[in-house]
């Protein structure tokens, strides 16, 4: 089944397509807004115009380094607003941004590094989360402490790379200091940014983000500008119809999709952005209270348990939220009521998307009721399609599970150095191979069902690994559970699952195979349970095969 534009609930006719590069789309807000907050932290505030101002500095400095377009500048920080000032910098260069994980180990980060042939990698010496970024480079960059110049590097581990900026106060040997990079600034005039700036084409590559599934290694999508300013105008303007007089928080992390894709959509219509270092529940609270934050893209299940299990909780006022995008349709159960009790007057919709597509495919939306917001991921955005097939191909009717592809200007631009990968992601036709499961319903709504590599194969069975996490979720002790697939020598494969309990309930692994088993089938009843207290995390999404891996090397089990 394909879903397309027809089925839209926006007025088609009075939609335009807008586009622009993303540095200009935050000068054009600055020329607009110039005394209006653009970004705001818990410690921290700043004005378009003051934003604006300091990443024309950065990009100037960017310039005596030797940044050039289409060259690919590392940031490898926690979300602060030194990193927002470059990542804009970057842009007005025409450079590829590239933000690496920050809770990425040295050897991720030196894979990284090589992989997308950085030529700069800029990074801080603040201690985040007790993660040192510097530590970590140092180890990344064998013999990166011992070269003469910082400004010119050369290493037989990064062949492109150029230098390293630190940020922080003090010297560090091998990497170019704060003070250096903003000295530097004062040898290029501004009206060297703005001759490349102008220069920068909406089909140029932007940004490059690496995603962390199911492989050891990482790969890196190539999102063009209009592929993310677009779907940004698009999601922002059209399908949430934010304004200038909203405020929009985001815990993200920087170097994820779903902080970029809000981050621009606000600022586009010239409203404020809030976010915040690293993701604390009880702060959060207090900044949706104090600056009466009117919408807010929390999206993962971590974080919105955060929330809601946080004892601050129940005493702030959040009333003034009028839209949050919850995903209440794929969360575990206990979560939407709370939330949904404590914003009386938000508009709860839910969202389907990936890096690949610029961040959103489908959301729902204010006109749509209330029970089609909170059980369905909403229908896709204007100019995007969406069809759901079988394993031949062939469309599945509404209603029937299949493998979810893509079609449309959000679509990222393959996979940096890996043609393979990225022939097996995009067809001939243009159509992006999600690899995840859903269907659609008679009004075009999406269901999201889990993913292709979830799917386990029990004695010759499928089983959805999404269907035995819904089950162990009903428990009233289980806060969270993974499901994941290890070796059997008679079935093949059988299931196991981490739970995470709630706060001050106890439960055995014992208690919770047989909830399950008086429930579903036998051949989907977890064989193995194991209790955890902090998942492993790419950005935002729990590791399934980190935590498959340590099973199978605690059991002894070959792979």
């Amino acid at each position: 089944m394909t879903t397309g534009s027809r089925q839209y609930s926006e007025d088609l006719a009075t939609l335009r397509i807008n586009v622009t590069t993303m540095g200009d789309l935050l000068l054009s807000a600055a020329d607009r807004h110039p005394d209006k907050l653009a970004l705001v932290f818990p410690e921290s505030r700043h004005t378009y115009a003051e934003l604006a101002a300091r990443a024309l500095r950065r990009a100037r400095s960017l310039q005596a380094l030797g940044v050039k377009p289409r060259d690919h500048v590392g940031i490898l920080m926690h979300t602060c607003p030194e990193f927002v000032e470059l990542y804009f910098a970057i842009a007005m260069c025409g450079a590829v941004i590239v933000p690496i994980n920050a809770r990425y180990k040295a050897a991720e980060i030196g894979y990284v590094i090589e992989n997308a042939d950085l030529v700069t990698v800029l990074t801080t010496a603040a201690i985040a989360e007790q993660v040192d970024f510097v530590e970590r480079l140092e180890s990344a960059l064998p013999g990166l402490v011992t070269q003469p110049d910082p400004k010119r590097v050369a290493l037989a581990a990064a062949p492109r790379l150029r230098s390293v900026v630190r940020f922080g106060a003090g010297e560090r040997a091998g990497f170019v200091s704060e003070a250096a990079f903003d000295a530097a600034a004062d040898t290029v005039p501004e009206i060297a940014v703005h001759e490349t700036r102008l220069g920068v084409r909406v089909r140029d590559v932007a940004l490059m983000l690496y995603t962390s599934g199911t492989t050891a290694n990482p790969k890196g999508c190539l999102i063009t500008h209009e592929a993310q300013v677009r779907n940004s105008i698009t999601l922002g303007r059209h399908r949430y119809r934010l304004t200038e007089a909203d405020s929009l928080w985001s815990p993200l992390p920087m170097f994820h999709i779903a902080a970029v894709l809000p981050m621009l959509a606000i600022f586009d219509v010239g409203g404020t952005y809030l976010t915040m270092g690293y993701f604390d529940p009880g702060v959060a609270l207090r900044m949706l209270e104090e600056h009466k934050v009117t919408a807010t893209y929390p999206s993962f299940v971590t974080i919105m348990q955060g929330l809601i299990y946080h004892p601050d909780f129940a005493s702030r006022d959040l009333t003034h939220i009028r839209l949050m995008n919850s995903n209440f349709a794929v969360q575990p159960p206990g979560v939407a009521e709370p939330i949904m009790k404590a914003m009386p007057s938000a508009v709860q919709v839910g969202s389907f998307g990936m890096t690949e597509a610029s961040g959103t495919v489908s959301t729902g939306s204010p006109s749509e009721p209330e029970s089609q917001r909170i059980t369905r991921l909403g229908r896709p955005l204007p100019g995007l399609e969406v069809r759901v097939i079988d394993p031949t191909g062939a469309d599945q009717p509404l209603g029937t599970r299949g493998e979810v592809l893509v079609r449309g200007y959000s679509l990222f631009e393959g996979y940096y150095r890996d043609a393979e990968k990225t022939a097996q992601a995009l067809d001939a036709d243009g159509w992006f191979h999600t690899g995840d499961i859903g269907s659609l319903d008679a009004a075009g709504t999406i269901l999201f069902h889990g993913r292709i590599k979830d799917m386990l194969k029990v004695g010759g069975e499928n089983v959805a690994a999404a269907e035995i996490e819904s089950q162990l979720q009903r428990h009233p002790a289980v806060k969270l559970a993974q499901v994941v697939g290890i070796p059997d020598s008679k079935y093949e494969e059988v299931p196991a699952a981490f739970v995470e309990l709630q706060p001050g309930q106890t439960a055995t692994p014992e208690e919770l195979i047989d909830f399950c088993r008086r429930e579903i089938a036998s051949f989907k009843v977890p064989r193995q349970v194991r209790f955890v207290t902090e998942w492993p995390m790419s950005s935002s999404k729990i590791q399934k095969f980190r935590l498959r891996t340590a099973l199978i090397e605690e059991l002894g089990l070959s792979a």
